[in-house]
């Protein structure tokens, strides 16, 4: 009688698990029956125990200052979970050190290093731009099966991508209306997201220049569009987490919508097609996203709404999606 073997279990570190990214990650990872969490760091809360830091997730694991000799020794990959900026020279170290890294940040998710300049910081690793892989399976998928290097997209142009590349090609201009919970703006408190300022409010951020367009604008040309610069603007909700897009869509020439669509996700498994626009809490806690589609017969523009949890679609479960891809298991492992 044959017996299948078992996979292979992969260590992986999580660099910056005190975010909630990262935390998310780290608990994630904790409990998939293919990876063993190696370590967690901390650049704020060395000494600190995770499941102190957020009980709910009850991860018992001691907060680290990463020490890139001790915490790569027999690792083979890394999520890395620090903001722009710093993240690009801890993903060179690691990769130098051979592991496996999916970045976090904005660092690596635009191809064009003087677009990334002009919309962030000078950056301190340009020479893995080529070599990095923009992590949405579901453009990606065949280069991300076996990668070294993944850039996770930003929660918000993971909803707009996959609410708008089945129209990419015929798309003439989008206006893309964003909603989000606090979570995505870190942990780190300012004015604009303490808890007075954001409840009971609604309040627009980002306008006109917000740092997620380029990366939208990149992805949906890639897709097929062309001569397309996105209309993006994100609305800061009294939410912890959740995030809703709803898309205005001008196309160049009618085209079968629901069709097209339909062959673009019939087989993923973390898109639904659904007849009715979904709310955040359609998706809370899962790699889910729910798409909704309507073909405006009054104003000849399509409507296209996105809901994914900022935190895990939009961040940590799409990484660990992404994870499994590059290490070689069911892509649908742990997250499902």
């Amino acid at each position: 009688m044959s017996s299948v073997a078992e996979p292979k279990t992969s260590r992986v570190l999580v660099a910056g698990a005190s975010g909630y990214a990262g935390a998310l990650a780290a608990v994630l990872i904790d409990k998939h029956p293919h990876l063993e969490l190696s370590g967690v760091t901390s650049r704020s809360y060395t000494g600190q125990r995770l499941d102190e830091l957020f009980p709910h997730h009850r991860v018992a694991m001691e907060l680290e200052e990463l020490d890139l000799d001790r915490h790569t020794d027999g690792v083979d990959a890394a999520i890395v979970a620090y903001p722009h900026g710093a993240a690009a020279q801890t993903v060179a170290a690691l990769r130098e050190r051979g592991l496996k890294v999916i970045d976090l940040s904005a660092d690596f998710r635009l191809r064009d290093q003087a677009v990334y300049e002009e919309w962030y910081v000078p950056h301190t690793a340009p020479e893995l731009l080529d070599g990095a892989v923009y992590g949405l399976p579901e453009r990606y998928r065949d280069e991300l099966r076996g990668a070294d290097l993944v850039a996770n997209p930003g929660c918000f142009p993971t909803a707009a991508i996959l609410a708008l590349a089945p129209l990419a090609g015929h798309l003439s201009d989008a206006v893309i209306d964003a909603k989000t919970g606090v979570s995505g703006a870190g942990r780190a408190a300012t004015d604009k997201t303490h808890f007075v300022s954001v409840t009971e409010n609604v309040t627009p951020y980002g306008v006109g220049r917000h740092r997620h367009m380029p990366e939208i604008d990149q992805e949906l040309a890639a897709a097929g569009a062309t001569g397309f610069v996105s209309a993006f603007t994100p609305h800061l909700l009294p939410l912890d987490q959740g995030e809703l897009l709803s898309c205005y869509a001008t196309l160049r020439e009618p085209v079968d919508v629901h069709g097209l669509f339909e062959a673009a996700y019939a087989d993923e498994p973390f898109v639904e097609l659904v007849d009715r626009a979904p709310g955040v809490r359609d998706v809370r806690g899962t790699n889910l996203c729910r798409l909704f589609v309507h073909v405006d017969a009054r104003t000849q523009k399509v409507f296209v709404f996105a809901a994914i949890d900022n935190l895990w679609k939009g961040t940590s479960s799409q990484a660990i999606q992404n994870l499994n891809l590059m290490l070689g298991y069911e892509e649908t492992t742990g997250i499902l």
